[in-house]
């Protein structure tokens, strides 16, 4: 459409009908000059009631909502008159605003209102049921929505989603636009999270040219950022060049160009690992480096020798048991080694190993912490061995730098844990970023313990931090393989480790702990959402807050979209008094159980402690996952318990807020749960694997119920196939391992 042939329209906003904060689609109805109602549609983010509109477009007929006016583009502003100021304000378009607060504020100051709430807030303050506090928080959400608006309709008239435009003005404020415009590339940075496509798409709007140097370098980071969240450390420099120069259309000698560039800036190290020339991201690079080195240092530091014979034989005695050889070895090697690994499937008694290490550790006076990659894994910690527990980031004290463009910790070589040795649980699913805070905030005379499952998943971050190890050689280690008499008694223990051995159990033998139901795929997500509303927790007394759903995939009949959105009708289905939010596609409901996708270190939380006591803290983490108590639409907040840990969200973070009545195995990771109902379907082939399925059974504690295709199934089983990884940290442990020979 030639913008000769748009027609246009004026009016005022009378209400908006639905708008879908994603991508800032709206249906709102206009009451135009002539004092008539039209229907409107189009990229109109955050409209409000009383808001006057100059939309260009052109009429269209919809199948079945009839004549509506669609949107092209439109100019903005605010309501001029009482009744248009009132109606804004009563539409909650400023935070802190209701329909009662609206009617006394332009009861006293008219059409001047908007004015007062920009440049004069103390005055707000004598309006009845404002405190100076709230009138100045007040104005400042309505300046910051001027701002961000101006910034939504920038984007948007460049077909960019407006929620970038929320995440550019939380980091750079005032100066967003002026940011953006200097440097497109910016919004496919990780903290604002767009993709490099709509940077692109912004740049070539704003006449960017193709081999732009500054778009050849943002691609090439791009590719590294997009590989390390496949998990790669670093690229090969010719893999990366090629990549780059396919993905934009660009020569190969530009991309090389482009990195030796960012290598002189210092974004990207340019570097030969093995006899390759390799391109790492700088601080991917600097973490693996560093681990390996503290590694090193310490599988080689000499410690006092223990007896611990004697000390195994006392705890023996004391607790009634007798340890098995390889567990025997582990505390040995735990009492006479600054670093150590643990590894093992399910009942092969690391739990053992490890209460046993920790009463070692005990006599010999030293302080231990203990820490885990996610909140429910620390919690099981806590759980198995009495003690207290907390995620890597609690322990670390994570945060957002003043930028606000990175990760930080208070912990660390300048500040550094108070304590004689640290146990970590669940090692496979630490990146070597997590992996390199930690090192640099333990003290240099600790001890480290590295407990885990190597036939696990590896980390969704960077790296295979926990593989390397292992394989390397390097680091001392115990691999226990002897599964006890208890636990060999459950047949998820048993499946557990068949599967891993590449076995086909009799899935038909449905009996002791684990049960495979046989359906097609809509019969298989019936059966899901049956056993979670009535055949569990009914027949077996299992309530649903205690099973949780598994599956490899997000899409199709049974991946967590589809599922999430069955299991939340049966689960907490709409009623009446029970207030709900609609986002995007999405309705989150009070009652909802819903999962943190992204780390966020400024939420603030609290949590009861005992009587009257009440701890608060910082930081809800990707992986956390919580129920929605309440949802406030007047203060724009929601309110989220994450096992205990209470806090109140914005509804701009619902964007970090997904379902969790289903979730991926991948998510499930370093979870247990009392009973897993495991969808078994179809799939993309890097999902179907016996890592996969290994990890999903693995997750049960007392119950596993799989649903779908066995022969699917015995599919995962025999694709034992690992995608490669390009990690360095087994080359530079082996590196350093002969340079000190």
């Amino acid at each position: 459409m030639q913008e000769e042939e748009l027609k246009e329209i004026y009016g005022k906003i009378a209400s908006v009908i639905y708008t879908n904060e994603e991508n800032g689609y709206t249906v709102l109805r206009l009451e135009t000059q002539d004092g008539g109602i039209t229907t409107v549609v189009g990229t109109l983010p955050s409209a409000y009631p009383g808001e006057e509109l100059h939309v260009f477009g052109d009429w269209m007929t919809h199948p079945n909502h009839g004549r509506q006016f669609r949107s092209e583009y439109a100019e903005r502003s605010l309501p001029r008159t009482k009744e248009a100021i009132y109606a804004y304000l009563a539409g909650r378009a400023v935070k802190g605003i209701g329909p009662a607060t609206a009617a006394l504020i332009v009861d006293k100051f008219g059409d001047k209102a908007l004015d007062v709430l920009e440049n004069e807030p103390e005055k707000l303050a004598g309006v009845r049921g404002i405190s100076l506090a709230k009138a100045e928080s007040i104005s400042r959400d309505f300046r910051r929505q001027a701002g961000l608006r101006r910034l939504m309709e920038f984007l948007c008239a460049h077909e960019l989603r407006p929620l970038l435009a929320v995440r550019l003005y939380r980091f750079y404020g005032d100066e967003a636009m002026e940011v953006t415009g200097e440097n497109p590339y910016i919004i496919a940075s990780p903290h604002i999270g767009g993709s490099f496509a709509e940077a692109d798409h912004l740049a070539f709007e704003l006449g960017g040219e193709a081999d732009n140097p500054q778009r050849i370098c943002a691609a090439a980071v791009f590719e590294l950022r997009h590989n390390a969240g496949n998990g790669h450390c670093f690229i090969p420099t010719d893999k990366l060049a090629a990549a780059t120069a396919r993905f934009i259309g660009v020569e190969t000698g530009g991309v090389y160009d482009a990195i030796d560039s960012l290598n002189s800036d210092g974004s990207v190290v340019r570097t030969e690992l093995a006899g390759r020339d390799v391109c790492y991201l700088a601080e991917l690079y600097e973490a693996e480096t560093r681990v390996a080195e503290r590694l090193h240092g310490m599988a080689q530091a000499a410690v006092p020798m223990a007896d611990t014979e004697a000390a195994i034989k006392a705890l023996e005695r004391s607790r009634g048991v007798e340890y098995a050889p390889k567990q025997r070895e582990s505390v040995s090697l735990a009492a006479n080694s600054r670093v150590m690994a643990i590894t093992g499937g399910p009942g092969t008694g690391k739990t053992t190993s490890l209460r046993a290490i920790l009463a070692v550790y005990d006599s010999m006076g030293l302080t231990t912490l203990l820490t885990a990659p996610t909140g429910r894994a620390a919690k099981r910690m806590s759980e198995v061995t009495g003690r207290e527990a907390s995620t890597i980031h609690r322990l670390l004290g994570a945060g957002f730098s003043a930028d606000g463009e990175r990760v930080v910790f208070s912990r660390d070589a300048e500040n550094r844990l108070d304590c004689g040795a640290v146990v970590l649980d669940e090692c496979s699913m630490v990146d070597i970023t997590l992996m390199d805070a930690l090192l640099q905030a333990m003290p240099d005379d600790a001890r480290l313990i590295l407990v885990g499952d190597a036939d696990q998943l590896p980390s969704v971050g960077p790296g295979r931090v926990f593989g390397d190890i292992l394989k390397s050689g390097v680091i001392p280690a115990v691999r226990l393989t002897e599964i006890f008499r208890q636990a060999g008694e459950s047949r998820i223990v048993s499946y557990a480790h068949a599967i891993n051995a590449g076995g086909h159990p009799h899935f038909t033998e449905n009996r002791g702990d684990f049960f495979f139901l046989r359906r097609d795929e809509p019969g298989a997500a019936e059966t899901i959402v049956e056993l979670c509303s009535r055949r569990l927790p009914d027949k077996m007394g299992i309530p649903a807050a205690d099973i949780q759903v598994l599956t490899p995939t997000r899409r199709g009949e049974l991946g967590t979209r589809s599922l999430n959105k069955l299991l939340q009708a049966a689960l907490n289905p709409p009623q009446e008094g029970k207030n709900e939010k609609i986002f995007g596609e999405l309705v989150f409901r009070e009652g909802d159980r819903v999962m943190q996708i992204r780390n966020n270190y400024d939420i603030i939380w609290s949590r009861e402690t005992g009587p009257g006591q009440v701890e608060t803290g910082s930081g809800i983490y990707n992986g956390d996952v919580g129920v929605i108590l309440g949802i406030d639409a007047e203060n724009e907040t929601l309110t989220v318990d994450f096992d205990g840990r209470v806090a109140a969200l914005g509804f701009d973070a619902l964007v970090e807020l997904e379902h969790a009545w289903a979730v991926t195995v991948h998510k499930s990771q370093g979870s247990e749960y009392r009973a897993v109902i495991l969808a078994v379907g179809d799939a993309a082939p890097r999902l179907m694997t016996r890592g996969v399925l290994y990890t999903a059974v693995t997750r049960a504690r007392e119950l596993l119920i799989a649903v779908g295709d066995e022969a699917a199934a015995h599919r995962m089983i025999d694709n034992h196939v690992q995608s490669r990884r390009y990690s360095g940290l087994r080359l530079r442990l082996l590196a350093l391992e002969g340079a000190g020979n």
